[in-house]
């Protein structure tokens, strides 16, 4: 009996021990969150947000100051702002609190009576719908607008000037081994009304080994009174400069003054679909200078047996050209990639 009552004793402080709440430290914090609790600080992140005016629950005051809500992001040490459900643009809405709820109350209907924030966000053009309409129809109006392009395209259709028009050919010798290398040995330029700018005999800078008389025209005496190549080069381009250059397979002439003019001020009456069309020839076919200046102006050159004459031959090619000017110039105008 005696060691029945023994076992007992021993065991009463076990349950004693499970019935302790636990530390001191433990038992303070247990005790303060039930006073929040009761309080209503705990729960109130999740309550539902309250009407514009309603009473809310009081908050407990301390005088340190008080961390927000997990909601605004990081507790931080200054005071929070009311929770807002539209993130940073609603800075109205949290004007600082001095804890009396009806303060809050009227700062949040001020609030709510505020106009609503941009919703373009503070990227965003801010302006309203009007201004906006007539920022486009500017644009649209501007410098990139249709009817500026169409204006462009207008005036860009009218052909060259004629003070900007000069026409070229050249006659060539043959240098090198069996006379097979072209040198320039002739150059003439005309201008739009065929006034001779420019005719002048080239002395090339190697030996001549063939005249080529029956096609140039060219004789040993022509070359006493030569220029030398580099001066007679050097003139022409100062004359080609800026101009619109015509000519018929006029990159056989360029090429005999070592020069390359832009594309887009060259017209190579060789090239010019139209001409062949008028004259009745296969489009993609080159012909001659001599077979369209006969189709198509009636009249002989590079006749006889003294040889062809540049200024003749120059003369010519801007005639052709004249033929399908207007035509020729508007197809360039609205296809510029065949310039």
């Amino acid at each position: 009996m005696d060691d029945l009552i023994l076992n007992v004793d021993f065991s009463a402080p076990e349950r004693r021990s499970k019935k302790e709440p636990g530390n001191r430290k433990h038992q303070s914090f247990v005790r303060r969150r039930r006073e929040l609790e009761r309080r209503g600080v705990l729960r109130q992140k999740q309550l539902p947000a309250a009407a514009p005016g309603a009473p809310r629950p009081g908050r407990a005051r301390r005088g340190g100051a008080k961390r927000c809500p997990k909601e605004n992001g990081a507790a931080t040490t200054s005071r929070c702002p009311p929770v807002s459900q539209n993130g940073p643009k609603d800075k109205a809405r949290g004007a600082p609190q001095n804890g009396v709820t009806g303060a809050k109350d009227e700062a949040r209907g001020a609030a709510l009576a505020a106009p609503p924030v941009s919703q373009n966000g503070p990227t965003g053009t801010g302006a309203p719908t009007q201004s906006k309409a007539k920022a486009r129809g500017a644009a649209q109006n501007g410098p990139t607008g249709t009817g500026a392009k169409a204006k462009a395209r207008g005036a860009g259709s009218a052909p060259p000037a004629p003070s900007k028009l000069v026409a070229l050919d050249c006659e060539m010798v043959g240098t090198g081994p069996g006379g097979r290398t072209s040198a320039l040995a002739r150059c003439s330029i005309v201008t739009y009304e065929g006034d001779v700018v420019y005719d002048r005999y080239v002395r090339p800078e190697a030996a001549i080994v063939d005249y080529r008389t029956r096609w140039s025209g060219i004789r040993p005496r022509h070359m006493a009174q030569a220029v030398p190549f580099r001066r007679a080069q050097q003139q022409v381009l100062q004359i080609l400069a800026g101009k619109v250059v015509v000519g018929h397979a006029i990159h056989n002439d360029f090429k005999a003054l070592h020069y390359c003019h832009p594309k887009a001020l060259t017209r190579d009456t060789s090239q010019i679909p139209l001409l062949n069309r008028r004259a009745g020839f296969p489009e993609n076919v080159n012909i001659s200078l001599k077979r369209l200046t006969k189709a198509l102006l009636n009249q002989d050159i590079q006749v006889g047996k003294s040889g062809h004459s540049s200024v003749e031959d120059a003369r010519a090619t801007m005639e052709l050209y004249k033929v399908v000017e207007q035509e020729w110039e508007q197809h360039l105008q609205q296809n510029p990639e065949q310039k």
